[in-house]
């Protein structure tokens, strides 16, 4: 199976290795790549960011499955965009991606849902949304509502540095679209697994749990990333958790999202 795969971050290299590893896939191509993507599959140069750019590359191909790694281009409608044109995709279409695209929209998602989430607003205003701040207490989390290349939260004790973070989003603009409005959300203590399940819009399969490093430097001591890095399997993941996680969590998800 020409197999073609768009992307070009370390989500992709690992995609490239076991696409590769795969008996079914004949020939893979990747586009942008990067080096290690490049171990695996042959690259070739696309613009992400233009739809145009995307369906010319895959139209020259002709893949029997385009694999869509990045959030950008989903949140984009490349999935839409190929699919209507024939051909297979493996990622979810613009609307099914809005989940990941919006933190506020992936609240109420699971507000609707009934799925246990922490306290959180948005808001386009400093002001409004430093009192929400001031009402939940430190740590204080910030969060640009779009996507920010994972660089878009900040959590804190210092109330300064919090609404410095709104100002940076809602007035200085840093983040562009993409903080236009933030989420400020309740704190959870714990510790963070990350669950990611492949679904055909009916139901779901989880894969094994992964923890996630998202600060830089050493001790977590700098800001946010898109991932310093992760591991799995989760030593902190209880037995059963995935199973509890899939029916409380992954499963309101894909029928809230069938029917959206």
């Amino acid at each position: 199976m020409r197999t073609l795969l768009l992307g070009s971050g370390g989500r992709e290299s690992a995609m490239a290795w076991a696409l590769g590893r795969s008996g079914v896939v004949s020939e893979l191509i990747a586009a942008p790549g990067n080096p290690g993507v490049g171990v695996f599959a042959t690259l070739a140069q696309v613009e992400l960011g233009s739809s145009s750019s995307v369906q010319a590359l895959a139209e020259r191909i002709d893949p029997e499955l385009v694999v869509i790694g990045p959030e950008a281009p989903l949140v984009d409608g490349a999935a839409d965009l190929l699919r209507a044109r024939g051909m297979k995709v493996f990622g979810p279409n613009a609307d099914a991606a809005l989940i990941e695209g919006s933190k506020s929209f992936a609240k109420a998602v699971m507000t609707e849902a009934g799925i246990a989430t922490g306290k959180a607003r948005a808001f386009t205003t400093v002001g409004d949304a430093v009192s929400f701040m001031d009402e939940l207490g430190p740590p204080f989390v910030i969060k640009a509502d779009g996507l920010a290349a994972g660089k878009g939260v900040v959590v804190t004790e210092d109330r300064s540095a919090a609404v410095d973070a709104l100002e940076d989003r809602l007035v200085r603009g840093s983040f562009g679209d993409a903080g236009r409005k933030v989420v400020v959300e309740e704190f959870l203590r714990g510790e963070e697994v990350s669950i990611i399940g492949v679904t055909d819009g009916r139901t779901i399969l989880a894969c094994e749990p992964a923890q996630d490093y998202k600060r830089a430097l050493d001790g977590d001591n700098g800001p946010n990333t898109g991932g310093m890095g992760s591991y799995s399997p989760v030593p902190a993941c209880p037995p059963g958790a995935v199973e509890e996680i899939s029916e409380e969590v992954l499963n309101p998800i894909v029928d809230f999202l069938s029917n959206y």
